[in-house]
């Protein structure tokens, strides 16, 4: 398996989905360092994320809390059926906790 695959099984806006699940008070710039875009796209899809209600921003001090709403479907007609909490029990490592928008 090449060390740089020239495509990857989910779109960057799933990685940062991803990466903020993981990590809800994660800089932008550590969120684009991880999935290897700049820190402007990852600021679009951030945007894009909460306007479509995946994600919910909070002030914390000088940081900003993420928040992400696993209720929510997944976006093509293929998944629609799952919700985004689904993916993110697959995918993230079981010794991380997935913060849940039930339990806030």
């Amino acid at each position: 398996m090449p060390n740089d695959p020239q495509w990857t099984f989910l779109s960057n806006h799933g990685h940062v989905l991803l990466c903020l699940a993981e990590e809800p008070e994660a800089r932008l710039r550590e969120v684009a360092d991880r999935v290897g875009i700049t820190e402007r796209a990852v600021q679009r899809i951030v945007a894009d994320l909460e306007e479509a209600g995946y994600i919910s921003r909070s002030r914390e001090g000088r940081r900003n809390r993420y928040k992400v709403h696993q209720d929510m479907p997944l976006r093509h007609s293929v998944e629609s059926h799952r919700e985004v909490g689904v993916l993110l029990s697959l995918i993230l490592r079981p010794s991380q906790p997935v913060v849940n928008d039930r339990e806030s």
